[in-house]
């Protein structure tokens, strides 16, 4: 029998990359998406930051959710 390729750690630092990757697209799709309007600096900043946060919330609910779904 074959056991598993990656350690806990591996994967731990994977799960980690994968979510960071995550919220980093989530951002920088926001961004995008206002260059579209022709924004001044501070609202495309804003755009960034707020794209992050709605990211990150997003990773943090789904996370929730996988992790209840596993009991």
């Amino acid at each position: 029998m074959v056991g598993p390729s990656l350690t806990d750690e591996e994967r731990r630092l994977a799960n980690s990359r994968l979510k960071a990757g995550f919220v980093a697209l989530v951002g920088l799709s926001s961004g995008l998406v206002a260059l579209q309007v022709e924004p001044s600096l501070p609202q495309l900043a804003a755009a960034v930051v707020g794209g992050l946060l709605v990211g990150w919330l997003l990773v943090w609910y789904l996370s929730r959710s996988f992790r209840r779904a596993e009991r």
